[in-house]
């Protein structure tokens, strides 16, 4: 029967333990199968590595964070991977410590008002674009292999399914986040100053 729906971790960790001839579970709590748990774990890795570079999809711009009471502070939410004050607090000197910001310039964790980020998160698995669950699975199935014993006689992906599945998903990117480079601000700030760096 012909899936109809994205994939779903239980259907990628079924993926990633076919590479090395085992039967798929039909469960991924407490099943007792040792590769499920091992590939699992892979999966959890590389989702993680792949959101920290940072996508439209898991990219929020100009996102508030609320100053706690009544301690001061500015706490981020628990799925944080990358954060940068921007707009009129971009030129404040924050860094992530924890789940919350730390201000290096006045070695301190209290503020006095709430502040704008752009912040990278880290979603779940099923909620995910389709092009970055294959991406991710298919990495996760070739990371998994590599750490099996006589690797190079599985069956598993290769190296050219995980860059054919890695172009697919920056193709997608860029028609989602409608890059252009009539809109890219670097190009266009090049445009604007001319040839000699004047503002025409």
């Amino acid at each position: 029967m012909l899936a109809t729906t994205p994939t779903t971790v239980l259907e990628a960790v079924n993926q990633i333990i076919a590479t090395i001839g085992e039967p798929p579970v039909s469960s991924i709590e407490d099943n007792g199968v040792i590769d499920a748990v091992m590939a699992l774990q892979a999966l959890s890795a590389v989702n993680r590595a792949v959101q920290l570079k940072g996508w439209h999809w898991n990219t929020e711009e100009n996102y508030p964070i609320a100053l706690s009471f009544p301690e001061g502070e500015l706490r981020l939410p628990k799925s944080t991977l990358r954060v940068d004050p921007c707009g009129e607090f971009s030129r404040m000197d924050l860094v992530q410590r924890g789940q919350r910001l730390y201000d290096r310039k006045e070695h301190s964790f209290e503020f006095k008002e709430s502040i704008k980020v752009n912040i990278v998160l880290l979603l779940p698995f099923d909620d995910l674009p389709e092009a970055a669950r294959t991406y991710i699975t298919i990495r996760s199935a070739r990371k998994f292999v590599e750490g099996q014993i006589g690797s190079e006689l599985l069956a598993g992906f290769t190296l050219r399914d995980e860059q054919m599945a890695l172009f697919a998903l920056e193709d997608a990117e860029g028609e989602t986040a409608g890059l252009n480079i009539l809109n890219n601000e670097f190009i266009q700030d090049v445009v604007d100053r001319g040839p000699w760096g004047s503002i025409i």
